[in-house]
C-alpha cells in the first residue's frame, strides 16, 4: 500500500509540473485529490486494512494530500502572475501621449437667462421668491380673481392630481401666497421664476416650461410705473435699441391688462420671418393689479395698487440668444451648449 501510494505521488506531481494552464491543473486536482479521485480511493479502502496499517497508511495518505495541495497552489500562483505579467506587457499604457480631450459644455441658456433677470431685479429692488409647483387650487385660480365655473380656466388646460391639487400653471399662485404671508401689509415688489405646467398637445408648445413673475403693491402704483420697469428690463435683455408696444388683452387677475410686444431685433421693426413682417413680437403680458385680487389677499384697493408681469424664460432665451429651435433647450446636445462657454 506504502508502494502504491508513493508511486501515486509520484504521478501526480509530474502531471501538476506538466499542466500549462489552470484548466489542465484543474483536471489533474480531480483526478487525484476529487471526490472519486485516486488518493480519495485509497482511503475509502482503509476498511480493508489491520488496525495496525490504518494509522501508518493514514498518516502517509495525508501527508500525500497536503504535499499535493500544496504544489497545486504554487502552480496556480504561477498561472496567475504569469497572466498578470502578460496583460501588462499587452496593456501597457505610454503616459507620455496626449490625454483624450474631455467634452464639456457650458453653463445652460436657461441658467444664465434666469441669474441675468434675478441680477437685474436684485438690483432694483426686489425680492426673489420661490414656491410649491403642486400647488392647491385656491392660490393657483381661486385667489387670482378664477373662481370654479370661471370661462377663463379653460385658457389653461391644467394637470390636476386631485380634485384640490394641481401642477401651477403659473407662477402668479407664488404672487398670492406672498400677498397672503404679508400678514402686515406692507408693501411688496418680488419676482417669481420658476416651472409651470400645462397640458398642451401641439408641435408648437411644451408641457412644461419656464416663467418669471412680477409684483408690485404699494401706494400711488400707476401704469406709468409698469412701462418704466418693463422698458428696463427689455432693453436690459434684449438690447438698449428695443422698443415697447402696449396692446390692450385680458387677464383675469389684472385690470387693465396689456400684452407686450418688442420691436423685431432681427430686422430692427422692418419686417422679416421671425416677426412675420410684422416689426414686432410679443413678448409678455402685464397689467394693474386687479382690485379684487387685493382685496382677496387682504390688501385694500382704496389705499394700495399694484401692477403685475410675466414672460416665458424659454421664449426669452431663444430670443436673447438666437435660439430658433425650443427643443434645443431641453436635448443636452453638448454640440450646442458649448456654444455658450465664449459668453463667460
Amino acid at each position: 500500500m506504502k508502494e502504491q501510494i508513493e508511486k501515486m505521488k509520484t504521478k501526480a506531481l509530474d502531471a501538476i509540473n506538466k499542466a500549462e494552464n489552470e484548466k489542465q491543473l484543474e483536471e489533474v486536482r480531480v483526478t487525484y485529490l476529487g471526490k472519486k479521485g485516486e488518493l480519495t480511493a485509497i482511503l475509502r479502502g482503509m476498511g480493508a486494512l489491520s488496525p495496525e496499517e490504518r494509522p501508518v497508511v493514514g498518516s502517509q495518505v495525508n501527508v500525500v494530500r497536503d504535499t499535493l495541495e500544496s504544489k497545486i497552489k504554487e502552480k496556480e500562483e504561477q498561472f496567475k502572475q504569469e497572466e498578470l505579467n502578460r496583460k501588462l506587457k499587452e496593456e501597457t499604457i505610454d503616459i507620455t501621449l496626449p490625454a483624450t480631450k474631455v467634452k464639456r459644455g457650458s453653463k445652460h441658456p436657461m441658467n444664465r437667462i434666469i441669474e441675468e433677470v434675478e441680477d437685474l431685479f436684485v438690483s432694483m429692488g426686489y425680492d426673489v421668491v420661490d414656491g410649491p409647483e403642486l400647488e392647491t387650487d385656491e392660490y393657483c385660480f381661486e385667489r387670482l380673481n378664477l373662481p370654479k365655473g370661471h370661462p377663463a380656466r379653460d385658457m389653461q388646460d391644467s394637470f390636476y392630481v386631485t380634485t384640490e391639487y394641481l401642477l401651477r400653471t403659473q407662477t402668479s399662485a407664488v404672487q398670492a401666497r406672498v400677498m397672503m404671508k404679508n400678514e402686515e401689509k406692507t408693501p411688496i415688489r418680488v419676482i417669481c421664476p420658476g416651472k409651470v405646467y400645462r397640458r398642451d398637445d401641439d408641435a408648437t408648445h411644451s408641457h412644461q416650461f419656464g416663467q418669471v413673475e412680477g409684483l408690485v403693491i404699494d401706494k400711488n402704483i400707476s401704469l406709468a410705473d409698469l412701462k418704466g420697469t418693463l422698458e428696463v428690463f427689455v432693453k436690459k435683455m434684449l438690447g438698449e435699441n428695443s422698443v415697447l408696444r402696449f396692446r390692450p388683452s385680458y387677464f383675469p387677475f389684472t385690470e387693465p391688462s396689456y400684452e407686450v410686444d418688442v420691436s423685431c431685433f432681427k430686422c430692427g421693426g422692418k419686417g422679416c420671418n421671425l416677426c412675420k413682417q410684422t416689426g414686432w413680437i410679443e413678448i409678455l403680458g402685464s397689467g394693474m393689479v386687479h382690485p379684487n385680487v387685493l382685496k382677496m389677499n387682504g390688501y385694500d384697493p382704496e389705499k394700495y395698487t399694484g401692477f403685475a408681469f410675466g414672460t416665458g424664460l424659454d421664449r426669452l432665451a431663444m430670443f436673447k440668444y438666437g435660439i430658433t429651435d425650443i427643443r434645443l433647450l431641453y436635448q443636452n446636445d453638448i454640440r450646442f451648449l458649448k456654444q455658450f462657454d465664449r459668453m463667460d
